[in-house]
């Protein structure tokens, strides 16, 4: 059946027109309504004058050590702001030809790219927003709603938030805030700094065009194209899309639009999280102590609220040398992985229930202290429940230094395993500034993040005998002074006396000196030396050197160093002896700014004279014969470091540390090596002793600085002597002739 056509009169046509004109223009005062309602606040406050001067972003703060890299960053997005000077032209075109063409010509709303969206969409591949509504949308639009109506409004607020952006800020620090805020998919990835480091290792001003387009590319759907888990889509539309609207606008020369097309994707992908990259244990140790210090000296932002390290982009200058302390982990790595071998070989064979004191007790310590026993009794798991869950085998990660790893076990078993690796730390230091240049607070921060450099303390053994030394030294004791190195026995009030202990096999009979007392570590010699001078003026020395342990009481065995202290501190008290008896406070910040380079903390070591320069020459010729021919010997016949170095080794009862302090002019460091707990350790001096389970990691490390000159520690630069002739006799020859009343050029001189 046939339609009858309807014919339209002229006052049809011009009624209909009417109509039109009217929704038209109903639909323009609509909107016209709507915005001003939205700049009135009608949909809610839009960003205050204030808001728009300081938007709010999350930024990282950044650690920076002291050859000015970054050694990590303390974030909740991992964001590090850049300027325009520092992003790539490649990185800005291919931003603007892919997401906003006519960016240098509008005011922050694209009208005619706005009404012609659909043909865009279809054409073009851009979306409607220009990159300053985008931006107003990523500073001031907390979440987009999935309501219509809230989402209009929202847009509405976005496009008068824009046009304010316009005004406030150039068409180049617009572009620059928003390469600095936008998201760039999983991995924490914020900005085009995290992004470019992230993705291609690099930084934001080397990225070539291919790399920029790849980035660019992803802005609109991170995780669609992402070149991780999607690298064909992520090819796609690198040279689909964003390489020809780059060549389209002129970015790039036609004839170079083949070529960028061609390249791989180029990945160098460099997941960051908060264990990664160098310094772990050092970081989040910083970063409780920015925390103490902007606590202490009442430091606040402009308004009085707290600064947030995660959130305020702070930049915190440290001491930290960024090679050396790689050298640090490398040396640690390289050793504790064979030391590892040495332990397990040891002990293979022998029941550990049977043949470690108190093993139940300590692994029942350590089921108790762990995250699955935490959330066991979080689930209301009764204890009988939790050990059945401890008994029951299931897939436990494990640290090995072969690389991590998954295995089938009891849970039980992996706290045997666990306690039964050998952890190990290092700081070094220049004992002149107090600086620290190293510093490795255990073997993987990922599993065991407890500091062994500063927060633990262990028995320092021997490394404690320099202090009776210098005591005695600061006495008139010359180190040719020659002792009967035999059992002393030293009364001590209300209790049974206390004599020391020797072992036999490194025990050096008959008259010695203290010198070679101090290389071969010998404990009967240490504690005459004890029972001539007393525990209190040894203990004053300690204290005065820095050691803040309480555990340092004057008992006649402190010589022996059954006191506990960290690396920390006994870095800084050796650091005495290398930098003339000045002890200075070992620094590891410098400064700190605000994300505008405001200085907002400096720190300046603190420094006192521990004591007198000669001694402390005194004690680093003494030390040196550790080197020389003692029990750090094999630092010269393994390791061939024949240049100048004093130090002490230090093996404490039952092997259960072992430690080596080392000095040489511009450096000191310290190592200790031993298990979570003191009951797993060694059984034989000979494999626990502190000259191999701490000693070949300084040497590998002071390998590792001297083949690198840049890094300005001289090999063949040996300690200052004092400016003043000495009046403790060095020279063992002279000091014989003097014992025996004949004088001699040394004796007048007082030199050697």
């Amino acid at each position: 059946m046939a339609v009858k056509a309807v014919k339209l009169t002229q006052e049809d046509i011009k009624r209909y027109n009417g109509y039109i004109w009217k929704f038209v223009a109903g639909c323009f005062l609509f909107a016209i309504l709507v915005i001003t309602a939205t700049y009135l606040g009608v949909f809610g406050p839009l960003p205050t004058f204030r808001d728009i001067e300081n938007p709010k972003s999350n930024q990282a703060s950044e650690i920076i050590s002291s050859d000015k890299q970054v050694l990590g960053t303390y974030y909740v997005e991992n964001r590090s702001n850049v300027t325009y000077k520092q992003i790539s032209p490649n990185v800005i075109n291919a931003l603007i030809a892919t997401e906003d063409e006519r960016f240098r010509e509008h005011s922050g709303i694209d009208f005619r790219r706005m009404f012609s969206i659909v043909f865009l969409n279809i054409f073009k591949k851009q979306g409607g927003s220009t990159i300053t509504q985008q931006l107003a949308k990523l500073i001031f639009t907390e979440q987009p709603s999935h309501n219509k109506i809230v989402r209009i409004t929202q847009k509405f607020k976005e496009w008068i938030t824009a046009v304010q952006l316009e005004k406030h800020y150039t068409k180049d620090e617009i572009i620059t805030m928003y390469l600095n805020k936008v998201d760039f998919g999983a991995y924490n990835t914020f900005g085009i700094k995290s992004a470019a480091r992230t993705y291609f290792s690099t930084t934001p001003d080397k990225l070539t065009p291919d790399q920029a387009a790849l980035l660019m590319g992803m802005i609109n759907a991170p995780s669609t194209y992402s070149p991780i888990k999607h690298p064909d889509r992520a090819l796609g539309r690198r040279n689909n899309v964003v390489l020809p609207l780059m060549a389209k606008q002129g970015f790039i020369a036609e004839g170079d639009l083949e070529k960028y097309r061609s390249m791989p994707l180029g990945l160098k992908f460099n997941p960051i999280n908060h264990t990664d990259g160098p310094a772990p244990y050092f970081r989040a140790v910083l970063k409780k102590e920015i925390q103490k210090i902007f606590d202490q000296e009442s430091i606040t932002k402009a308004d009085g609220t707290p600064y947030d390290l995660d959130r305020d982009g702070l930049k915190i200058y440290t001491t930290i040398n960024y090679t050396m302390q790689q050298y640090a982990e490398e040396a640690q790595a390289e050793y504790m992985r064979k030391l590892q071998i040495q332990f397990n070989d040891h002990w293979h064979g022998y029941k550990l229930s049977k043949s470690i004191a108190n093993f139940k007790l300590l692994i029942d310590q350590g089921m108790h202290r762990s995250d699955r026993y935490k959330a066991d009794t979080a689930q209301g798991m009764s204890e009988e429940e939790i050990r059945k869950d401890f008994n029951t085998p299931t897939k436990v990660d494990l640290f090995t230094w072969k690389g991590d790893t998954t295995m089938t076990m009891k849970p039980i078993d992996s706290i045997v395993y666990s306690k039964m690796l050998l952890r190990n730390s290092l700081m070094s230091m220049d004992p002149k500034t107090g600086y620290i240049k190293a510093w490795v607070g255990g073997i993987s921060f990922e599993h065991f993040k407890y500091d062994q450099v500063k927060d633990g303390t262990r028995q320092v053994g021997s490394t404690a005998k320099p202090f009776t030394y210098a005591e005695a030294v600061d006495n008139g004791y010359s180190p040719c002074m020659k002792v009967n190195n035999v059992p002393v026995e030293i009364d001590i009030p209300g209790q049974d006396p206390w004599i020391p202990k020797q072992s036999q096999y490194d025990l050096q009979p008959g008259m010695i000196t203290l010198r070679t007392a101090l290389a071969y570590s010998q404990n009967y010699v240490t504690a005459y030396l004890m029972k001539e001078i007393g525990p209190v003026p040894v203990v004053n020395l300690i204290k005065k050197m820095g050691v803040t342990s309480p555990t340092v009481q004057p008992y006649p065995s402190i010589c022996l160093g059954v006191f506990n202290a960290s690396v920390y501190d006994m870095v800084g008290a050796y650091s005495v002896f290398a930098n003339h008896g000045i002890w200075t406070e070992p620094t590891f910040i410098t400064r700190i700014e605000d994300k505008k380079g405001n200085v907002l903390y400096t720190h300046k070591p603190r420094v006192s004279q521990a004591m007198s320069e000669q001694t402390a020459y005194v004690m680093t010729y003494m030390m040196k014969g550790v080197i020389e021919n003692g029990t750090g010997s094999r630092l010269r016949y393994t390791y061939h470091i024949n240049n100048p170095v004093a130090g002490k080794t230090g093996t404490p009862q039952d092997n259960s540390d072992g430690w080596f302090i080392g000095m040489v002019p511009q450096l000191v460091t310290g190592v200790w090596t031993g298990c979570e707990d003191r009951d797993f350790h060694f059984r034989s001096t000979r494999l626990g002793e502190g000259a191999n389970t701490a000693l070949p990691i300084f040497a590998l490390f002071m390998q590792k600085v001297y083949a690198n000159p840049e890094l300005g520690i001289k090999k063949d630069t040996d300690f200052d002597a004092p400016k003043t002739p000495l009046t403790i006799t060095i020279d063992c020859s002279a000091y014989d002739q003097q014992e025996q009343g004949t004088p001699n050029e040394v004796d007048k001189k007082l030199d050697f």
